[in-house]
């Protein structure tokens, strides 16, 4: 497995891990990748490699960085594993060589929604412990299969980006730098319903506009701040994760209809959804 990984030179005293996926390309967690354009990347033996970044996506937590030369990388296939598995999780030492962990798939549930929007195809949690420069390597099943590389998710729980996610946005990152999502152009700010609307309402909480991007798809469709939003297509806002979920790239174009509280009274609006500008 050593040519499947890689370290990424933070600073001479710290490394990240990357998994090379292919022979010009690694990947690695997009939460803790310093920002920058390029880095050096320690390969098998110890050799130095420069790489440029090619395209984060927070949704997605992946960031592709091309090799400014190819590396011999090993043929992996995909693994589709059940709770229950034993994985080898492997990182980089730092200097040409890997570490390992040996643990058990604790969670293998279908695809998710992530906070940011990006759709994970399956929900892979890991039973085992991984030092910080240990993440972003590649992680394997009991047959050498590649399940896709390991990122840190809330309390500290090991998670893996999936193979199969990595496939499908790579493409994008590689070509344009980043995914392209909808996006409301508001901030918002979860509340609880006045105790007098819980009735009319249907729920207890919701999502207040604190602010509005001028001109954005709220603003002209005349959400102004101070609406609580209950509803987005008929999914209360108290599940920030399933909401997410309806601005994919997909959704760009679509419309939004927004169930929400104004001056005391619950209205409906509807507004277009837009591609969320570059940053």
């Amino acid at each position: 497995m050593r040519g499947a990984v890689a370290a990424i030179r933070i600073s001479e005293t710290r490394h990240l891990t990357a998994t090379l996926w292919q022979p010009d390309v690694a990947v690695a967690s997009e939460q803790s990748l310093p920002e920058r354009d390029e880095f050096e990347l320690v390969v098998a033996g110890g050799s130095v490699v420069n790489a440029k970044l090619a395209g984060r996506d927070p949704g997605t937590n992946v960031a592709a960085l091309r090799l400014e030369r190819p590396v011999e990388v090993p043929a992996l296939m995909s693994s589709n594993v059940n709770a229950g598995a034993l994985v080898l999780a492997f990182g980089a030492d730092g200097a040409g060589g890997v570490s390992v962990r040996l643990g058990a798939v604790n969670l293998a549930g279908p695809e998710w929604t992530s906070s940011a929007g990006g759709r994970i195809d399956r929900n892979i949690v890991l039973d085992l412990r991984l030092a910080r420069a240990e993440e972003g390597g590649p992680v394997l099943d009991a047959a050498g299969a590649r399940l896709g590389f390991t990122t840190f998710g809330p309390r500290g729980k090991v998670l893996v980006i999936p193979a199969a996610t990595v496939e499908r946005v790579l493409p994008a990152l590689l070509k344009d730098g980043r995914i392209v999502r909808g996006w409301l152009g508001v901030a918002l700010q979860p509340v609880a319903v006045p105790d007098g609307l819980h009735e009319e309402a249907g729920q207890s909480s919701g999502v207040m506009v604190m602010s509005i991007v001028a001109d954005g798809p709220a603003a002209r469709a005349g959400i102004v701040a101070g609406d609580i939003v209950l509803t987005v297509n008929g999914t209360p806002t108290r599940s920030l994760r399933r909401i997410a979920a309806h601005f994919a790239s997909d959704s760009i174009g679509r419309k939004a209809d927004l169930r929400l509280i104004r001056g005391g009274m619950v209205v409906s609006l509807q507004a277009t959804i837009e591609a969320r500008p570059a940053a």
